[in-house]
């Protein structure tokens, strides 16, 4: 059975940055390469970056990537809607459903629109790695490119269709659980597990 490996490193703007590894193959994605990108080098400790990708494309998620593709060689993937928004270039842009290959494993990519145009979640195995579409007792702040009711919406037909256990991994604060912001979160007020 492949067991993965999730190393979460604390970057510039209070960014979380995530190295997901395959323990066995030692093949890795990169989560939101803010900066310093040396600063995710250093945690990288042996294996192959196969994708540096980005849950949305604000700077602070984002501004590693062309030095960590340097560093590594790793492939960068990004939601074609912030590409143009935010005028950022990729190897690949994403679409929902589109997954990518890192050992044994396979990084889903869900389009989760509101925070961003192009706000995407990945998930793998019983994790989520949902950048700002929710924090751990709320949601990322709201910039002029938010859209609150499409973010809910992103919330409630995509996360909220994942099993209660999955852990979700947000891109600042502590990690979570989709059970625990359902009991805890107020944007569930009044919404608790019926609104599975």
């Amino acid at each position: 059975m492949a067991k993965i490996g999730i190393v979460k490193v604390k970057l510039d703007r209070e960014v979380n940055c995530y190295v997901i590894s395959d323990a066995s193959t030692k093949e890795a994605v990169v989560i939101d390469p803010g900066l310093p990108a040396d600063k995710i080098a250093e945690q990288l400790n042996g294996v192959t970056v196969r994708w540096i990708v980005a849950t949305h494309c604000h700077p602070g998620h984002v501004a590693g990537k062309d030095d960590l593709k340097d560093i590594t060689g790793g492939q960068t993937a990004i939601h074609g809607a912030d590409a143009k928004q935010f005028l950022r270039s990729a190897d690949r842009y994403l679409l929902d459903g589109d997954e990518l290959e890192f050992g044994e494993f396979k990084l889903t990519a869900l389009h989760t629109p509101g925070h961003t145009p192009g706000s995407i979640c990945y998930v793998v195995a019983n994790h989520a790695f949902v950048g700002d579409t929710i924090l751990a007792g709320g949601i990322g702040r709201q910039m002029p490119e938010t859209d609150l009711r499409r973010q809910m919406m992103s919330i409630g037909t995509k996360l909220l269709k994942l099993p209660l256990t999955t852990a979700l991994y947000p891109g600042h604060g502590p990690a979570t659980s989709l059970e625990r912001e359902l009991a805890q979160n107020p944007i569930f007020r009044g919404a608790g597990a019926g609104a599975r």
